[in-house]
């Protein structure tokens, strides 16, 4: 089994570091790859070698070198097609610099997310303030990228039958995670936790655990990294993971009673999710993840909503919100609460 670093860092680099990263992002100095030389953004801004090699493995397994040249490719050969009509034939990307046609891509994919936004009741107490300057998210930025490349605009209900992605996106798993967080999630996870410790079960690389700790550092969020590492991360964003089991960290902590049960692109297989999802006895769910039932985390067949709502009805889904989605991808936060008894 790999073992997770004990300080943050990237794989074959002398000079990564996290905070110094976002400092540079939010003065300007580093920006995501507008002139699309991928290969050339990630080399620089983690400070790898130039004639780098590193296999970055997911689903598949390609090179750095490999993924520019699929950038640079664009749409041939099928590589955009990620809207299809009825008949499985792609449908072109048009429509969107004016007001969304009917039975255009841009209006499918409006109807499909405001179809499964549940934004938090009122009664939660919940606001997502307005930002007096731009909310530094180097991730979020490199995926805008990302749309604009890849001409994806978002996700629509057919997005489920795509069962192909690009080559980029391994590589931005292993440098900064499997879904991008926005500032209105963390938001609503830091309210949520109303201070108390959120355990991000599954940490992966910590992107999302680095993000929770610098949102608000006037009143910072405890955040406690756990993953058991059988996963491989190029970078590594935190440098205290425990790495432990899942369910064996909850037994070993009251079963969470105290924190908050975060879940970050939970895996399928093992039946992970449900055993968290069981062993958990706190009263807070959060779960990152897709919002159809393509399969891609949680659950093989239904989303953790879905799951959440038959095996657990004492918890109650509070909010469903879109999350920045990749290319064939839909994803969301979803949050729930124990109901009162």
């Amino acid at each position: 089994m790999p073992t997770i670093p004990d300080r943050a860092q990237t794989e074959d680099s002398t000079s990564f570091s996290p905070d110094a990263y976002f400092d540079a992002w939010e003065k300007g100095d580093i920006t995501a790859p507008y002139d699309n030389d991928f290969r050339k953004f990630i080399l620089t801004t983690f400070g790898l070698p130039k004639d780098d090699t590193y296999t970055y493995a997911a689903v598949a397994e390609v090179t750095l070198l490999q993924a520019q040249t699929y950038v640079e490719f664009g749409g041939q050969g099928g590589l955009h097609a990620w809207y299809r009509d009825d008949q499985g034939k792609p449908k072109a990307l048009v429509g969107l610099a004016s007001n969304a046609k009917k039975d255009s891509i841009r209006a499918s994919i409006g109807q499909h997310l405001q179809s499964l936004y549940q934004p938090p009741s009122p009664d939660r107490k919940i606001v997502i303030s307005k930002l007096k300057k731009e909310h530094t998210n180097p991730y979020l930025d490199v995926w805008a990228w990302s749309c604009q490349n890849l001409e994806w605009a978002g996700p629509e209900d057919a997005t489920s039958k795509v069962r192909f992605s690009h080559a980029i996106l391994p590589i931005l798993y292993h440098h900064f995670g499997c879904v991008c967080p926005s500032y209105e999630s963390l938001s609503i996870i830091y309210q949520l936790a109303k201070g108390r410790p959120v355990v991000d079960l599954g940490s992966g690389n910590g992107y999302w655990s680095y993000m929770l700790r610098v949102f608000n550092k006037q009143k910072p969020l405890t955040v406690v990294p756990v993953d058991n590492g059988i996963s491989e991360w190029r970078t590594v964003w935190v440098p205290d993971t425990n790495q432990i089991d899942g369910v064996e960290y909850l037994k070993k902590n009251n079963d969470g009673k105290d924190q908050v049960l975060l879940l970050v692109y939970p895996q399928v297989g093992l039946e992970f999710t449900s055993k968290i999802l069981r062993a958990y006895k706190g009263d807070t769910i959060i779960c990152a993840g897709t919002q159809n039932s393509n399969g891609y985390t949680a659950f093989a067949k239904e989303t953790i909503a879905d799951w959440i709502a038959r095996e657990m009805p004492v918890f109650e889904k509070v909010c469903q919100i879109p999350l920045p989605s990749f290319a064939a991808k839909d994803e969301a936060l979803f949050a729930f609460q124990r109901k009162a008894s």
